[in-house]
């Protein structure tokens, strides 16, 4: 069977936040925890010891990680961040050749790929997933059945719900040769305010399992990850940890990651999410009365679809809100051209951006 592959032209990055012209006011862009910094990790973060290096091992992170997830420590490995990984990942697969996952990577039968690999990308998500399998020259394809990498997120950016037949998949693929990897992205899964996760623990240990606990923190400016590996994927994850710098994780990535285990920061994580479930009703009432429709989502963010005008003029408006102090993510990166995706934020700020459209709508 030929491999259908789609040809696209180059993805630029396009990310919410901080931007030419500063930090915004009214932040709606990203995904973040409004309700952080949490305050226990931050003061740990203030104080921990920026003099030394950490463990290169990270023994002690390692076991911690390891107990909370009741896993084995060795299948846990860290990253600079999600996006890191992503691309390490990626850059592995495109250049191992099929059945010889348990070789070197620097080997020279590693660099001579008989056939071109291929990822598949659910139809919504991070763009990070292309660009880094168009730098490790991976073809994209529609057919996960023929993919050698496979990227799962759930919930998923920007819709914030279940990726649509998730368990199918991975039941699809349980009698393969297991030479396909399936990463998926745990980024929201800890900001899940309704619903439940597709997959059982079973089917979740097929898949290397990523986590960035910094935007449940709200500390997205705290770069760092980890990454709990399949089941049998020791040869992949020895190859994975080859190709890492040294100290992936600096002192502070150290301390967020080790916070993130502790019994009162996730208490802390409990009653924010209590929080932004009633922010999340009231914002999402503001929205519907400004006339925008808003799509269902599971987390602390949704995506919208304002009105025709702004629709046509959304780059005059987007510029408009963003000199008021309010940003917004226009979703057309996640293949989403009329929406918007925004997070949850206090009323007052709520309050501000409701003001602002409704100000300059008559402009548009």
């Amino acid at each position: 069977m030929q491999t259908k592959t789609k040809s696209e032209g180059p993805r630029l990055r396009v990310h919410g936040g901080t931007d030419t012209l500063g930090k915004p006011a009214y932040d709606f862009s990203t995904n973040s925890n409004a309700l952080g910094p949490c305050p226990e990790v931050l003061t740990q973060i203030r104080l921990s010891d920026c003099a030394s290096y950490p463990d290169p091992e990270y023994h002690h992170l390692r076991n911690a990680l390891a107990a909370w997830h009741q896993v084995s420590p060795q299948r846990i490995l860290f990253a600079a961040s999600a996006s890191e990984f992503i691309f390490r990942i990626s850059m592995l697969v495109g250049q191992s050749t099929r059945g010889s996952a348990s070789s070197s990577v620097s080997s020279s039968t590693t660099r001579l790929v008989s056939s071109q690999k291929t990822v598949w990308v659910p139809p919504h998500s991070y763009g990070d997933y292309v660009l880094a399998g168009r730098a490790a020259g991976l073809a994209i394809v529609d057919d996960f059945h023929n993919a050698d990498l496979i990227w799962a997120c759930e919930p998923g950016s920007p819709l914030g719900q279940n990726q649509a037949g998730l368990a199918q998949m991975i039941a699809n693929l349980a009698g393969r040769s297991g030479e396909e990897q399936v990463v998926l992205d745990c980024a929201y899964q800890a900001l899940r305010l309704s619903g439940s996760p597709s997959l059982n623990s079973q089917q979740r240990d097929t898949c290397w399992q990523l986590f960035t606990p910094n935007k449940a923190l709200g500390l997205t400016g705290i770069r760092g990850a980890y990454v709990i590996a399949p089941i049998q994927a020791q040869h992949w994850q020895q190859q994975l940890e080859q190709m890492a710098a040294s100290w992936p994780l600096g002192t502070h990535a150290v301390t967020m990651l080790h916070a993130w285990t502790l019994p009162s920061v996730q208490d802390w994580l409990r009653e924010s999410l209590t929080t932004l479930r009633d922010w999340k009703q009231r914002q999402i009432a503001l929205c519907v009365d400004l006339g925008w429709k808003v799509e269902p989502s599971d987390t602390n963010f949704f995506c919208v679809t304002p009105s025709k005008t702004i629709q046509e003029f959304r780059t005059d408006f987007l510029h408009t809100m963003r000199a008021q102090g309010v940003k917004l993510r226009h979703a057309g990166s996640f293949g989403l051209d009329p929406c918007f995706r925004m997070r949850v934020l206090s009323p007052p700020m709520q309050d501000a951006f409701y003001r602002a459209v409704k100000q300059y709508s008559p402009d548009f």
